[in-house]
């Protein structure tokens, strides 16, 4: 009996264990029937939404940025954003990596060497895409971000207010929500 008893309490231990090193299920749905194909080519960011404290202390001196969506050989994306910082253009490339279902990627921080993940939760391929990212930041602070992007730099009321939605379902407060300011600065296409 006690033999029986540390074996069921070894499997409860390794089901829990591995429980722990599965990755969480997406907490959005995703765009459903995601074809990546049309998902490439040029976005802006025009609206953003974050408990990142960083976010909370830059959103009012940040402005839209621009990102251009390549495919990469081994069916990634290369996510090559241009922004203003200090005055100065600055571009980073994020390798994001399928991680699951079509619309799902994971990419590795250049800043917190963490693993994040985003989901493209919504888009019609040529106005907009609706995104969510989670992962960790430094000592293990969770982060959220909910993104809009959209084909152009001035997006119809009605996508603003598809993204507050989605915000706000996703915990997001009203001051949390941000929708950048259009700048001319920056925004050439990457060469």
């Amino acid at each position: 009996m006690t033999a029986l008893h540390t074996l069921w309490m070894g499997l409860v231990l390794l089901g829990v264990l591995g429980v722990l090193q599965t990755r969480a299920q997406a907490p959005v749905s995703l765009q459903p029937n995601f074809q990546q194909d049309k998902f490439l080519g040029r976005w802006f960011t025009s609206g953003l939404a974050s408990n990142s404290s960083w976010f909370r202390e830059k959103k009012n001196v940040l402005s839209m940025c621009m990102s251009v969506v390549a495919p990469t050989a081994d069916g990634g994306l290369n996510l090559t954003s241009t922004f203003l910082r200090k005055e100065q253009c600055e571009t980073r490339t994020l390798l994001l990596l399928p991680a699951g279902a079509p619309g799902c990627y994971s990419y590795t921080s250049p800043h917190w060497g963490s693993t994040h993940d985003v989901w493209v939760a919504a888009t019609n391929y040529d106005e907009y895409a609706l995104l969510y990212t989670t992962g960790t930041k430094g000592l293990g602070q969770d982060f959220h971000m909910a993104t809009l992007y959209s084909r152009t730099q001035t997006p119809r009321a009605e996508i603003k207010e598809k993204f507050t939605t989605f915000a706000k379902t996703r915990g997001f407060t009203e001051d949390a929500i941000v929708f950048l300011p259009q700048t001319d600065k920056c925004m050439e296409e990457h060469k």
